[in-house]
């Protein structure tokens, strides 16, 4: 093509009039109307205070969670621990073990029929306030427990008109309440319930006495169980003379010695045909009950010779017997509820307010199941050997021979 034809070249040098824009889109605002820019605030930290006013650690971010860890189960504390070569006897098998309702008592129960109490030595070592204001968190340490006293609660007995040895091996122990420094408790075995107490006595020694009893006459010897020995003999061999004792010294008191004293209060007997396997104590402080497999019979603790069947699951033809009665338990709070369970794995909540044979339930608790999943080896695991109540009595657990489970 011709030079003529061919477009002028654009020229590179800046023009006055802005450029063109596309329509539709919006124009740019100019740097002179838009607002000034404001400058970053200052970040200021703030160092926060505790009451007493040091400055607390600076919020340090949560760790990442550390893989689960089993749980490492020690002793704290070791009774009757057996030396290297040593046989366990029978009769010092442990059968039955329980706390008090403060915690500072524990009394042990063997199949030889003996009772073994424990107190706890570190209640009274209490942190002062001020060392508790200070602390940001409770102390906390292993209760420490040590050896009280123990006595022989149970003998083997024989009985005759059914020709049945009854053991002596302690079933169950429950504290009572106690009173003016006394402790008192209910132990058990198959047949017969006692009840303990327990209580510390001060045994005075009276000495300093000038007379002998060994040289005195025996129809001008004072007592002499009060004394424990002479300081002063008289020279005619221990007879007074007729003007008397120079000196004549009062008895003192050399020591005291304090000494645990176990008496059984009362013995409740011939009231049960199975054997008992367990018992409560009410709140109200005068009754508990007793349970055996068929019945559960309610006490009062100053009546021995009386009692109140109040659960009876016997049936009239004992062929027809589907399950039985493995443990009971008092409400902790409400003296007129009890539970119990049975060998079917079911609890049952009573009222003793509704009738003094409570045979219906007010409440029944109980694992349903697929019909065709029962067997005879599932009846066997489901039956519960023991229940307990929460401190605060909302919930129920229970114990069978694979799981713990907890009723609402």
């Amino acid at each position: 093509p011709s030079p003529a034809s061919s477009p002028p070249p654009r020229s590179t040098a800046p023009s006055c009039h802005p450029p063109r824009r596309r329509r539709g889109t919006p124009a740019p605002i100019p740097p002179r109307l838009l607002p000034p820019a404001r400058p970053r605030p200052r970040v200021r930290s703030i160092q926060p205070y505790t009451m007493n006013g040091a400055a607390a650690p600076e919020p340090t971010e949560a760790p990442a969670p550390s893989p689960q860890v089993p749980l490492d189960w020690r002793f704290s504390q070791v009774f009757g621990e057996r030396g290297a070569g040593e046989d366990v006897q029978d009769v010092d098998i442990i059968s039955a073990i329980e706390f008090n309702k403060s915690g500072h008592h524990l009394a042990t129960g063997d199949r030889g029929g003996r009772v073994v109490l424990f107190e706890r030595t570190d209640a009274k070592d209490h942190v002062s306030r001020k060392d508790a204001e200070k602390a940001d968190y409770s102390i906390s340490r292993h209760p420490e427990f040590r050896y009280k006293t123990e006595f022989q609660s149970h003998e083997p007995e024989f009985d005759y008109l059914k020709s049945l040895e009854i053991e002596e091996k302690i079933n169950k122990i429950k504290w009572c309440q106690e009173t003016n420094g006394a402790s008192f408790l209910l132990s058990t075995n198959d047949k017969t319930i006692k009840f303990w107490k327990v209580q510390e006595k001060k045994v005075k020694k009276i000495c300093e006495m000038n007379m002998n009893p060994s040289n005195a006459p025996a129809n001008g010897s004072p007592a002499g169980s009060t004394m424990c020995g002479s300081s002063a003999r008289t020279p005619n061999g221990g007879i007074l003379k007729p003007g008397g004792l120079p000196l004549l010294r009062l008895p003192v008191v050399t020591s005291q010695e304090t000494s645990l004293a176990a008496n059984c209060r009362r013995v409740y007997a011939h009231a049960h045909d199975y054997h008992i396997n367990s018992i409560s104590n009410n709140s109200d402080g005068e009754t508990f009950i007793s349970a055996d497999d068929l019945r559960i019979n309610l006490w009062n603790l100053e009546i021995s010779n009386q009692s109140f069947n109040i659960v009876d699951v016997k049936p009239t033809n004992m062929e027809d017997l589907t399950e039985v009665i493995t443990s009971a338990e008092f409400h902790p709070s409400h003296c007129n509820t009890l539970a119990y369970s049975s060998s079917k794995g079911s609890i049952r909540l009573v009222d003793l307010r509704q009738s003094a044979l409570c045979d219906t339930h007010s409440k029944l608790f109980e694992q349903h199941e697929a019909p065709g999943s029962r067997s005879f080896f599932t009846e066997i695991i489901a039956s519960i050997s023991d229940i307990k109540f929460s401190m605060d009595g909302r919930h129920i657990l229970s114990r069978d021979y694979m799981t713990l489970k907890v009723s609402f």
